[in-house]
């Protein structure tokens, strides 16, 4: 059975944004959007109509990217900052929760 309105509503990864929708909420183009997709930064789900449908969390992600190219970073080099944060982050969960159970 699918998740319940309150769960989609909690749930990071659900694809509730549109592209445009998505756009304005970052103050930013859907190029720019469609640029994180082929970097690879970010794999925005696809409706049944082929829209890109963006979640939470890569809204995030594309904030953090537009937040490094403004300050002058090249995209690619923004891209990889961010998976490297992204990386380093889920390690120090991963080592607090290890640490909890001893």
């Amino acid at each position: 059975m699918g998740q319940s309105p309150e769960e989609l509503f909690e749930d990071d990864d659900y694809p509730a944004y549109t592209m445009g929708r998505a756009a304005e909420m970052l103050g930013t183009t859907p190029g720019f959007l469609r640029s994180l997709d082929e970097a690879k930064l970010i794999n925005p789900h696809r409706s049944a109509g082929g829209h890109r449908r963006y979640s939470r969390y890569q809204l995030r992600l594309a904030a953090r990217a537009r937040e490094l190219v403004d300050q002058g970073t090249a995209l690619d080099a923004a891209c990889r900052i961010i998976v490297l944060e992204d990386q380093l982050e889920e390690a120090l969960r991963l080592n607090r929760a290890m640490n909890s159970n001893d």
